[in-house]
């Protein structure tokens, strides 16, 4: 994408407002649409990734594939093309819907309003990370109930969130 790239700007029930710049929707805090997946192997495992230096919750692990619905785009397209970008998943996979929530929050110097549209994306394929990851492991369910209650950093503040909003049985 380039560095010029557009987003649609919506309101809490998904209505189309206008098209900005990215960068503008970041420094206004302005609600735009960000596809979120959590890759899923055959065995149950979920892949984590910890952003590289500089990017949001950097050194902690979050979902692997989390991208900006470009302006026109649609939902779908979104994490065919974030999945290929991010992780090296490219071609038919099976994907499911799980849900949509707005995240706000304060991050990296900027108020950014996020609309997650959450997905879950399953393959067996060795994930090839991007620029953008600094490392990725696979964690079991019974892993990650068990770190996220007994070593909650190890997760960066958008990890907490789709777990608690999406994936709730986690904390359990």
């Amino acid at each position: 994408m380039s560095q010029e790239e557009s987003v649609d700007i919506i309101d809490e029930n998904e209505n189309f407002v206008k098209v900005v710049p990215k960068k503008e929707a970041h420094e206004k805090g302005l609600l735009h649409k960000t596809v979120i997946s959590q890759l899923i192997d055959s065995k149950g495992r979920w892949f984590l990734t910890k952003p590289s230096e500089g990017r949001q919750d950097a050194g902690q692990y979050v979902a692997p594939v989390g991208g900006h619905v470009s302006a026109g785009e649609t939902e779908i397209e979104t994490l065919k093309r974030e999945n290929k970008e991010e992780i090296g998943l490219a071609g038919d996979f099976k994907y499911e819907f799980v849900g949509k929530k707005v995240f706000n929050r304060f991050v990296i110097s900027r108020q950014e309003n996020h609309f997650f549209v959450m997905y879950k994306s399953y393959s067996d394929m060795k994930p090839v990370l991007s620029h953008e990851a600094e490392s990725g492991r696979y964690f079991t369910e019974a892993e990650l109930k068990k770190e996220l209650k007994e070593n909650s950093k190890l997760f960066g503040d958008a990890f907490h969130f789709v777990a608690k909003a999406f994936f709730p049985h986690l904390y359990l």
